[in-house]
């Protein structure tokens, strides 16, 4: 990657709008100034009159899961499978990606994980020769399963930096699944299962979660602790009411992931609660499971962040097709792909086409139905 260059000829996309024919100056992977392109003046790289953006900042990317199991039945070593998520994030713009990591032992609808466990997902992270971006960690706990909190508890000992956590309860009736019918349908979609099988699996996995339930409120209670003392950055997931809302900032949470109604996302904005929405929502019109519409959220001016969730070509789409319905300015859709999350994980340090922050740079065509970005530039 270059790491000290001038950038020439673009469309700079900035907090205050678009700037038309901009030179961007980048030392030391640094940006050092960004000012009118003036007649004369050599630079290395022609923009041509592309849109130049912050680099993405995805803060759940499921992009490692999905290559590590392209399809059921094949499994690539964990290593490869960073290797491919890595150039199709940078493909798509993604210059930091936090990959989600599950701590539980069973998905969201009890089947058994067969994505990469956690250690296998940290040493390939550690051991990684040469990242060509920023690769972080989305810590998914559930809390409801013992053995994923005594494996997050492992995980959590020593490690550098703040973590960032999304506690995650999938227990059918609430949150996500608060419709229980919707995760019948998905086991018969997807596992094949007769109404009657799914419907008795749901039951099971009912029963076998509320056993959980002392459980739950004692790690809710570990990491409210953490996040309290700066231990740990929390988010908590699908929450769907202003009451959850509340329990979620008494646990010093300051992102709600994924909010399943308008009225827990109002709520959480009016408390400086960042509401974070899958990208895909934007895309598809709709939530796939009949949650609200992330477009919805953006209407009423309470939508903050997008995420890729398992799509990581959704982003930059996403963002222009909010430009599109007019529920943003595209420089305040690309704000929630870039300035937004990377503030809400504290990565002050980028996000933003300013000078002393990061060149993490992506070129971007906007001339046919869906952006195309032509090159990514990294700091790392």
């Amino acid at each position: 990657m270059l790491n000290s260059y001038t950038l020439g000829h673009v469309r700079a996309v900035t907090p205050e709008g678009i700037l038309e024919d901009q030179l961007i100056r980048v030392s030391g992977g640094v940006i050092e100034d960004i000012g009118p392109h003036r007649n004369g003046t050599r630079a290395d790289v022609d923009g041509r009159g592309l849109l130049c953006l912050p680099g993405l900042v995805d803060v759940h990317s499921d992009a490692l899961a999905r290559e590590y199991r392209p399809r059921p039945g094949a499994v690539v070593p964990v290593p490869l499978a960073l290797h491919a998520a890595e150039s199709n994030l940078l493909a798509a713009g993604v210059t930091t990606a936090f990959h989600a990591m599950s701590f539980q032992l069973k998905s969201a609808v009890g089947i058994p994980i067969k994505s990469p466990q956690a250690p296998e997902i940290q040493h390939a992270l550690q051991t990684y020769p040469e990242p060509r971006m920023d690769h972080r960690v989305l810590h998914r706990l559930d809390v409801r399963c013992p053995g994923g909190i005594d494996l997050f508890r492992e995980q959590l000992a020593g490690q550098p930096g703040t973590p960032l956590v999304s506690y995650e309860d999938h227990t059918p009736g609430q949150g996500q699944y608060k419709d229980r019918s919707v995760m019948e349908r998905w086991l018969q979609d997807a596992q094949q299962m007769t109404p009657a099988s799914a419907k008795y699996h749901v039951d099971l996995l009912v029963a076998e979660r509320d056993e959980q339930i002392p459980l739950r409120e004692q790690t809710l209670g570990w990491l409210s602790s953490l996040a309290a003392d700066g231990s740990i950055k929390l988010m908590g997931h699908d929450p769907t009411s202003p009451d959850e809302i509340d329990d979620l900032i008494a646990r010093h949470a300051t992102i709600a992931e994924f909010p399943t109604t308008v009225l827990a996302a109002r709520h959480a904005a009016a408390r400086g609660v960042a509401n974070v929405a899958g990208a895909p929502n934007i895309l598809l019109g709709g939530s796939h499971s009949g949650n609200v519409s992330a477009a919805e959220l953006a209407q009423h001016g309470v939508l903050h962040i997008l995420a890729s969730d398992y799509l990581p070509s959704s982003l930059l789409p996403a963002a222009f097709e909010l430009a599109r319905l007019g529920h943003a300015t595209l420089s305040a859709a690309i704000g929630m792909i870039t300035a937004a999350p990377a503030a809400a994980t504290g990565l002050h340090d980028r996000g933003q086409l300013v000078p002393g922050l990061r060149a993490d740079l992506l070129l971007c065509s906007d001339s046919s139905e869906y952006p195309r970005v032509t090159r990514t530039f990294t700091a790392t």
